[in-house]
């Protein structure tokens, strides 16, 4: 199982600030650039004409490493303009009526596409639940991957450096999220679910932008449960009414694992539903579970906190 984006860029980050003298531990990252991947289920959120044009083309690449022992290879994509969803459906057999928005992680920079996007959406559908794999835009970079590195490096340095998030923000994607909500409930009865069982889990950046779709959205827009994997942990106003809320992260993460757990606090003053996991071990960006550590119990451990919650049901949407 790789682990996710986020990761990737914590550890190319550090291996950017460590000294030049010490070459024996620097992990051996590529960036190798491939083409744009065909998506032909994916729906544009926005039509074009009513966004700006791009700055700089949409550039997807394998992120490859090794840390360790352990190898690593995922997809990238970054320059996102045109933000799209794409439907992974289960079978209709095996269908709960459940629907979850997937938000990849990626610093507002990238999107980590295969373990905090796809990976996630088609476990969810072998379990009975649509998952939508959101490509929500992101912050431009330079065009050149060496450029593009660096910038990563610059910006996550700073946030392991701050403990916090630094100038990790986008202005952008939590309307993305917002309107990728809003059309899966739209679809609903194409896709077989149940419009008021529409939620969203995201990853780092993509949990912040799941966040934001609960504190900026209207309370009809707003998902109808949050996961909150490995985002910032310190404290929110929590919207009245707003949905339940499963947060985790890795007490060793290195920009959020020392913040307390505000959040989580706040969800349970403001009287609303909350869970939360923190695991010893995973660092940030373990995605999926990172081998080796009870992080591996992530997925399970969410789809039982939706079915405590009353929104899985066998049967589909009802």
């Amino acid at each position: 199982m790789s682990r996710a984006l986020t990761l990737k860029t914590l550890a190319a980050a550090i291996a950017l600030m460590l000294p030049a003298a010490l070459p024996a531990q620097m992990p051996d990252f590529k960036l190798l650039p491939i083409a744009r991947p065909a998506d032909p289920a994916a729906l544009e959120l926005w039509p074009r004409s009513t966004l700006p044009p791009p700055s700089v083309p949409e550039r997807w690449g394998r992120l490859v490493a090794d840390i360790g022992t352990q190898h690593m290879d995922a997809r990238i994509a970054r320059n996102v303009s045109y933000p799209t969803i794409t439907p992974v459906l289960p079978d209709p057999t095996n269908a709960t009526g459940a629907a979850v928005v997937v938000a990849p992680g990626g610093a507002f920079l990238s999107l980590s596409m295969d373990s905090e996007g796809f990976d996630v959406a088609h476990w969810l559908a072998a379990h009975g639940i649509a998952a939508f794999v959101l490509k929500y835009r992101l912050n431009p970079t330079p065009a050149n991957d060496r450029d593009f590195m660096a910038t990563v490096g610059r910006i996550m340095g700073a946030a392991i450096r701050s403990g916090g998030t630094a100038d990790i923000r986008d202005d952008y994607a939590a309307t993305d999220a917002l309107q990728a909500l809003r059309l899966v409930r739209d679809g609903a009865s194409k896709w077989h679910v149940d419009p008021k069982r529409v939620g969203i889990i995201g990853f780092s950046a993509g949990a912040m932008t799941a966040l934001q779709s609960v504190l900026t959205g209207e309370p009809a827009a707003r998902p109808a449960f949050l996961g909150y994997i490995y985002g910032p942990m310190v404290a929110v106003d929590v919207p009245a009414g707003a949905p339940p809320m499963f947060a985790a992260l890795a007490l060793d993460d290195p920009l959020f694992g020392r913040q307390g757990f505000g959040i989580v606090q706040a969800w349970q003053k403001a009287g609303r539903p909350a869970e939360l996991h923190a695991y010893e071990h995973g660092d940030h960006g373990f995605g999926m579970g990172r081998p080796g550590t009870t992080t591996v119990l992530l997925m399970d451990e969410f789809r039982l906190w939706l079915a405590s919650n009353g929104l899985l049901r066998a049967g589909g949407a009802r």
